[in-house]
Formats: structure tokens, C-alpha cells, sequence
């Protein structure tokens, strides 16, 4: 007779509840997984799918992710210009934040040169990608746009031509598409008011300098901001170009900051990623020590409930095999049970959760040990206070 499993049905209830209280706990671990590595996938999602061997941002700068990096437009000439070099191409990229589709949404902005330029959209589901040089663009469908959609940027409208999956920033928002042009446009437009709020101050400083009003207007160009700036520009080398090399030509003598891809995917690991990373691991670390102190506890306290009637065991003289089978089936069905039904909520909630869920098969089997580890270990706990339950407990009243 299987003890565990006759225990099991008389208070199947009970047994069943207590699985899906711990699973509930345990998927939370497995989504927290999810999360952390998510997190990670999100943060680092355009560097690895941006082709380009090289990243060159400003002098000094960490850009163009951790930090704002500006650039003469025409500086990709140059840059071209290495020895080394195959192609060199500008990107601007910054946040925006507007009402699209009747919702204020926060996505990011990528200006890339649409005719053969590096920077272009990845993981393109439905459409193609940008190939005129204004007013198309193509967008994330995180933003609920889809094809032949139209979003007011700015003084234009733009139509949606093609939709992507998955291509985010490092915060989760969904990547938008425009030609290097619009980009600009949609970056440096201002205000019709600020626009001549601006005139009217640089005027006025101009004639307080001492220039006519004829020429005064003439000069008010020069003072205006210009657009005509990028935020990096993406290098492809030559077959057989060494990327030590270049990157030192171009740092020595066009005084830019080089990074390769692996080195940059480094920057934003170590920096705009690693509070949050660490944040997360931390609650990752917290909910599985509570999942199995939680664990220990239901495994004691269904022993403790069974006492009596182990005592019972041992003084109609049943070996201690049959006690110690008898809690660690018990132990592991209830770890196994939970973990199973874990997984399967954890699938439940992947489809409407808000940001990217990344799971690791090696880190869902890793939790997976570390639960069934402490399941056994819970279970020994029990059996040692089992075993030590004297016969005569079963006589007292």
C-alpha cells in the first residue's frame, strides 16, 4: 500500500490548494526570471541588431545610449574616408513622446540614410522597410499602428509602410523608423510661437550689437538652431580590415570615440542597465529563498498534521522506510505538482504582460533544481521529526 499516495487522496482538497498556493508563488519566480533576463534583451536589443561593426559618437561621450552624443552630419564623410572603412552611414536616435492612436505614448525615434545606409529596421513582420526620402516610416507594433496608417509628427503626416515585432529600446518602448531628413525634422522642429519668439530675441541682440536692421535680418540664419546634426555614425569595415586599427585612425585623427558592438553592448550593461539588473536580481534572489522557506514550512506542517498517525506506524512496529517514503513522496509530488502548474501560468501571463519576458532554458532548469533541492531538504527536516516521534504518542489522549 502506498501510504503517500492514499494520505494524498483522503485529503485531496486540501493537497490540491496547497499547490496552487505555492504555484502561484513559484510562477512569480519564473516571470521574475523572465523579467531580469528581459530587461537585459530590451536594454541591449538595437546594438546586437543594428549591422554595423562600429559605433562613432562624440568626443567623450558614452552615446549614443547612456548619453547624448552630437555630430557634425557631414563628419560620416570623413569617417568614410578611413582606411579600413566599407561604408559609413548616420543615425540619429532619440526619445519621443506623442498621442498616437489616441494615447500619449513614448517610443523611440531611429534617422537612418533609407538608400543603402547601415541602420535600417530588424524584425520586420508586415510592409517593407522606409524608401522615400520623407514621410514614410516604419514603427513597432507595440504603438497599435498598422499598415497605411497615418501619426502626425510634428507639422507632417507620416504613413506607416511597414510594422515591426519586438524592436525596442532599452526601456522597453517601441522603436519608430524615419529617414535621416524626417528624423531631423521631427527633432529640431519647433513652435511656430517659439520659432518667432526666438527671431525676435536674436534681433534684438544683433541691433543691440550694433548691426542695421537689414543687415541684422540677413545674419539671423546663422544664429538659428541648426538640425544639421547626427547622433553616431555606423561603420562597416573592409574584408580583412583590422577593427583595432581603424577605430585608433579614427579616434587619433577625426578625435571621435570609437566602440565596437561588443563594447558597446559592455556601456550599457554597465551603465543605464546595471541599477535595474541588479534591482531585479536581488528580488529574484529574495523570492526563491521565501519559495522554499515557504516550502519547508507546508512540508513541516503537513507532517506535523500526520503525527499521530505516524506515531501509530511505529508502534504497530512499521519499519522507518515506510515513514520516510511516505513524506518524501509526499514532499516531491507537491514540488513537482507546483512547479509544473507554475510553468503553466507563467505561459498564461507572457502574452499580456507589458514588457519583454526573456526565459533561459538553462535558468528555468537551474530554478527548477533549486526548488526540488529544497523540497528534499524540507522533506528531511520532516523525516528527522518524524523519526524522532515516540510510539506512545499514538496511546495519549
Amino acid at each position: 500500500m502506498d501510504l503517500a499516495l492514499k494520505d494524498i487522496r483522503r485529503h485531496l482538497g486540501k493537497f490540491i490548494a496547497t499547490i496552487a498556493g505555492v504555484a502561484m508563488l513559484l510562477s512569480i519566480v519564473l516571470v521574475m526570471n523572465g523579467i531580469y533576463q528581459g530587461n537585459i534583451a530590451d536594454g541591449t536589443w538595437l546594438i546586437e541588431n543594428t549591422a554595423t561593426d562600429l559605433w562613432v559618437v562624440e568626443r567623450g561621450r558614452g552615446g549614443p545610449f547612456n548619453e547624448s552624443s552630437r555630430m557634425p552630419l557631414d563628419s560620416y564623410k570623413s569617417i568614410a574616408a578611413t582606411p579600413g572603412v566599407a561604408q559609413a552611414s548616420p543615425l540619429a536616435l532619440y526619445t519621443a513622446q506623442r498621442d498616437i492612436g489616441g494615447a500619449n505614448q513614448q517610443f523611440t525615434i531611429v534617422g537612418y540614410d533609407v538608400f543603402g545606409g547601415l541602420g535600417g529596421p530588424g524584425r520586420m513582420v508586415r510592409g517593407r522597410a522606409v524608401a522615400a526620402a520623407h514621410y514614410e516610416m516604419v514603427a513597432d507594433e507595440k504603438l497599435g499602428l498598422d499598415l497605411g496608417g497615418k501619426v502626425v509628427l510634428g507639422s507632417h503626416a507620416y504613413t506607416v509602410v511597414g510594422v515591426t515585432r519586438g524592436a525596442v529600446d532599452s526601456g522597453g518602448n517601441p522603436l519608430v523608423y524615419l529617414s535621416l531628413p524626417d528624423a531631423q525634422a521631427v527633432q529640431f522642429q519647433q513652435d511656430n510661437r517659439a520659432l518667432s519668439a526666438a527671431r525676435a530675441a536674436n534681433l534684438r541682440r544683433l541691433e543691440r550689437a550694433g548691426y542695421p536692421a537689414e543687415q541684422a535680418n540677413r545674419l539671423l540664419p546663422l544664429l538659428s538652431s541648426a538640425g544639421d546634426t547626427v547622433n553616431a555614425v555606423l561603420v562597416r569595415l573592409a574584408p580583412g580590415a583590422d577593427a583595432g586599427a581603424v577605430a585608433a585612425h579614427i579616434r587619433d585623427w577625426l578625435y571621435f570615440n570609437v566602440y565596437t558592438t561588443d563594447e558597446e553592448r559592455e556601456l550599457m550593461l554597465e551603465g543605464r542597465l546595471r541599477k535595474m539588473s541588479a534591482v531585479l536580481g536581488l528580488f529574484r534572489a529574495l523570492l526563491v529563498v521565501v519559495s522554499i522557506v515557504i516550502m519547508a514550512l507546508i512540508v513541516y506542517v503537513l507532517t506535523i498534521e500526520k503525527i499521530r498517525s505516524i506515531a501509530t506506524l511505529k508502534l504497530i512496529g512499521a519499519p522507518n522506510w515506510v515513514i520516510v517514503r511516505l513524506i518524501m513522496e509526499q514532499s516531491l509530488a507537491l514540488t513537482l505538482a507546483s512547479f509544473a502548474a507554475a510553468y503553466g501560468l507563467r505561459e498564461l501571463i507572457v502574452p499580456g504582460f507589458p514588457r519583454t519576458l526573456s526565459f533561459l532554458a538553462g535558468e528555468t532548469a537551474a530554478t527548477f533544481a533549486v526548488m526540488l533541492a529544497g523540497g528534499v531538504f524540507a522533506s528531511l527536516m520532516a523525516i528527522w521529526h518524524a523519526l524522532r516521534t515516540p510510539p506512545q504518542l499514538a496511546l495519549e489522549g
